[in-house]
């Protein structure tokens, strides 16, 4: 017998966005039958050697502290270690030439929880019945924002305007500016910088603008800077952290190599951090406190934002850039497909124009030929309105070897061939 669930309980159980598809795609390896599947569908970062040195490094100098019995043997503050805290406020004070203190940072057990904290804190129905939205202003964006709010109808994206380089198969999102609306009825705002799916990096000028528009409101603006500055600085285009008084600067350690220990940071007013401070000392009192200690001792030496730089970041702009130029050399000239331009992040988006099928029957054609990807509509949470664009786009992880990734690129160029040749034959 199914147990008895409540609403809550029955929205939470539910696989949404992209891991309904890594169900599938864990059973297509499963059932593969000794077939081997190039797999470029993995948000999971590569384990670089020098990345994990310097977690061992400062393992190792934990174990041999005096405080590593207080880090794993107690329990902690809700907004995070201490030593941490201070790391941070220390360097961006002296990188960016803030002035926080402890008060402006909290600590999460990963930055997927801490966007869970915001929306069901700023989001959803107030305790006079009214309900306030959660608005993401550029869409596509991180495929997991469409599972963090309790009441979903709150979530609401907007369609981008494209920037499309025809002759170069290139183009970019940007916010369509006529149409983002930020109102007293909006609780809250997030958007990811650089983006997971497409690399797309919003310009200074741009996260500004919605700044803006939210400060009126008293809306607080959640940069999501998984892949930003100053770690794991996955940015391959000059980009600039944007501060100010109603934005919160969200961070994680997961591409920075300490995924498995589920460190977020926000940075902000102290208005926001105690509000979700409190929301977490109620619902997991606090993160790790062992990955909060070696990544304090990672930032006071430098060496983190360090390795981000010279490491992390060269890693995956050489990756993107092997598959771009094997996109390039194998996808027929005629073919209507566009590459997101890649500007940060560890995936390519690539578009492929009034494609014939849909992004899931391509990705099954795919699969036949042992290549996975992910299909893009799930990277549109809070998008109500039918596009077409949704069915045409596909997430390429660059977690691959290069060969790999040369040899996926000529198998989907073949498929993509395969599927506008059919489409014209059966018209004809």
């Amino acid at each position: 017998m199914n147990p008895a669930l409540t609403q809550i309980g029955a929205q939470m159980s539910n696989l949404t966005g992209v891991r309904a598809i890594m169900k599938d795609i864990i059973e297509t390896l499963r059932a593969g039958a000794g077939q081997q599947f190039i797999n470029l569908s993995a948000g999971n970062p590569l384990i670089l050697p020098e990345v994990e040195q310097l977690w061992r490094d400062c393992t190792a100098q934990l174990l041999a502290s005096s405080e590593y019995g207080e880090v794993v043997c107690r329990y902690g503050s809700s907004q995070g270690y201490a030593p941490l805290v201070e790391a941070i406020a220390n360097d961006f004070n002296k990188r960016y030439g803030l002035n926080l203190t402890e008060r402006n940072i909290l600590i999460t057990p990963g930055s997927q929880t801490l966007y869970f904290y915001a929306a069901n804190t700023f989001g959803g129905y107030t305790s006079s019945g009214k309900l306030k939205q959660i608005v993401l202003p550029l869409s596509p964006d991180y495929t997991g924002y469409g599972g963090i709010c309790l009441v979903p109808k709150a979530l609401i994206a907007y369609k981008p305007t494209l920037d499309i380089d025809v002759a170069a198969h290139r183009f970019k999102y940007r916010p369509d500016f006529s149409q983002v609306s930020i109102t007293e009825n909006t609780g809250c705002v997030i958007f990811s910088r650089p983006c997971n799916p497409t690399g797309n990096v919003l310009t200074d000028d741009e996260v500004k603008k919605i700044a803006a528009l939210a400060a009126p409101y008293n809306v607080p603006v959640l940069i999501d800077s998984a892949y930003g500055l100053p770690f794991p600085a996955l940015n391959f285009t000059d980009m600039t952290p944007v501060f100010g008084d109603n934005i919160l600067h969200c961070m994680s350690l997961s591409k920075a190599g300490l995924p498995g220990e589920r460190i977020g940071i926000a940075i902000g007013d102290e208005k926001w951090i105690e509000v979700l401070e409190c929301f977490q000392a109620n619902i997991s009192l606090h993160s790790s406190r062992y990955g909060q200690a070696i990544t304090a001792l990672a930032i006071n030496s430098g060496a983190l934002v360090e390795i981000s730089k010279t490491v992390i970041r060269p890693f995956y702009r050489n990756k993107f850039a092997v598959l771009e130029t094997n996109l390039e050399q194998a996808m027929p000239k005629n073919l209507p497909w566009f590459l997101h331009r890649g500007e940060g992040a560890i995936f390519a988006w690539l578009w492929l124009e009034d494609l014939p099928i849909s992004d899931w029957e391509f990705y099954q054609r795919l699969k036949q030929v042992g290549v996975i990807i992910v299909p893009g509509n799930t990277f549109f949470p809070g998008l109500e309105e039918e596009w077409a664009h949704k069915h045409q786009c596909f997430r390429i992880s660059l977690t691959g070897s290069d060969e790999e990734i040369a040899t996926a690129m000529k198998r989907l160029a073949k498929v993509a061939e395969e599927a506008y040749q059919r489409a014209v034959v059966s018209a004809e």
